[in-house]
């Protein structure tokens, strides 16, 4: 079987921590490495950014590529402008393909951008779609507090009429599917409900003491973990807040207490500084929390196993998210997650037994189940070591069988269908 993966607007293999790379990229790149050591042929393709990176790449182990093809000026662009170059990288994935005599069984599209590109190539290669979102506009929009923080019309349009044209679509949880239904008054019938996964051989528990010593960590010092994209949607002022007021109650006295905050990057230019990553700053100069709070940037992915078991806690506060990728590596690094009731979080995170649920935007309750963690040792080891039996179940082994159950099926449907189609011509 030979897949062919979109990914339009961002990489599976740039540096995680950007505006437009997180949980996505890691849920490409490590599907495509298990769909091949499950003999599965898989192409992901992607538009270049850069015209310093080669256009095929080889790096995803097992044969599979990743292929950078040429819409639009290799840089970063606003989605809305991406739009518009949609079918120049539609008609660059078939000419790829054309070129090598290659014909694929099924399109696996991520994110409604490379939707709309496979809803073109399922018409050039008669292959069936799948589509998985990743992230839904109307959500987003709902938990949106600023117009800049909103998502276009026509990524709501879109989205709309890919539920329609799919051959079937992925959730990550059923919250996901209740939202396709709820709110773009979709037929779940075609959705099939099936988690990321993590990479149980990377992700695992591992001695906090040694995790510290590798990193140059301080192993007297307790620290609190923020792993994701600098944005307002992800809710980092509030955990600023909240270690305001643990401060406030005597619990980061001494200097025993400090929150990493890994993603974006804090050494960029003021001409193309991330406004959100400034506003946090501000913030936390204005909390007093110099000496507490440390922006360490984008990491790369070899050093976050470190990070998450050199943690007491891994604080996801964020508004809305589909799934919640770190909190999963977080917990298969034995580390308990203390997140937001929101979207895939309420789910994946079991609260008391692998960490603990909060209130969206409450940092007074956020503070306390910190401290919670923090004051009680036997609590703490508890929460990880079934938060990493918990993760095993999510290994990529057991996700990608599921997802090439998936393929195997719309396959043998869209033949089905074309058989019967060409009964009746």
């Amino acid at each position: 079987m030979r897949i062919a993966m979109l990914s339009l607007h961002t990489c599976p293999l740039a540096t995680l921590g950007g505006k437009d790379t997180g949980g996505m990229n890691v849920y490409v790149r490590d599907l495509t490495r298990e769909l091949g050591r499950q003999g599965v042929e898989v192409d992901v393709f992607t538009r270049s950014q850069d015209e310093h990176q080669p256009h095929v790449k080889e790096d995803l182990g097992f044969g599979n590529r990743v292929i950078h093809v040429l819409a639009g000026p290799e840089e970063p662009l606003p989605k809305e402008v991406l739009y518009r170059h949609v079918p120049q990288f539609s008609q660059g994935v078939y000419e790829f393909a054309h070129a090598q005599g290659i014909t694929y069984d099924v399109i696996h599209a991520h994110y409604w951008l490379s939707g709309v590109a496979a809803r073109q190539l399922r018409e050039a290669w008669q292959a069936p779609f799948i589509q998985m979102f990743h992230t839904l506009g109307h959500m987003k929009n709902r938990v949106a507090r600023a117009a800049m923080d909103r998502e276009s019309e026509l990524r709501i349009r879109v989205e709309t009429e890919l539920l329609r044209d799919a051959d079937r679509i992925i959730a990550a949880t059923i919250a996901e599917s209740t939202q396709l239904q709820w709110l773009y008054r979709s037929d779940v019938e075609r959705v099939e409900i099936i988690p990321p996964g993590v990479d149980i051989e990377h992700f695992h528990p591992r001695s906090a003491w040694e995790a510290k010593q590798r990193l140059g960590l301080d192993p007297k010092r307790k620290m609190l973990l923020f792993v994701g994209r600098i944005e307002p949607l992800k809710g980092v002022d509030t955990l600023l807040r909240a270690v305001a007021l643990l401060r406030s109650r005597g619990v980061t006295d001494c200097g025993k207490l400090y929150l990493s905050i890994i993603g974006g990057d804090p050494s960029d230019s003021p001409v193309v500084k991330n406004e959100e990553m400034e506003r946090l700053k501000n913030l936390r100069e204005e909390l007093n929390l110099r000496e507490v709070v440390t922006f360490l940037g984008a990491q790369d992915q070899d050093a976050l196993p470190d990070y998450y078991a050199a943690a007491e806690a891994v604080i996801m506060p964020s508004h809305y998210e589909s799934f919640g990728m770190v909190a999963l590596e977080a917990m298969a690094c034995g580390t308990p997650v203390i997140a937001s009731e929101v979207g895939g979080l309420a789910f994946l995170v079991k609260d008391g037994e692998t960490g603990f649920h909060v209130p969206d935007r409450d940092p007074e309750v956020l503070a306390d189940r910190i401290c919670l963690i923090l004051t009680d040792p036997l609590l703490r080891g508890e929460l990880g070591e079934k938060a990493a039996l918990y993760a095993r179940t999510y290994s990529w082994s057991v996700i990608a069988e599921r997802l090439i159950g998936v393929y195997e099926r719309v396959q043998r449907e869209r033949h089905d269908h074309w058989a019967l189609a060409d009964i009746e011509f």
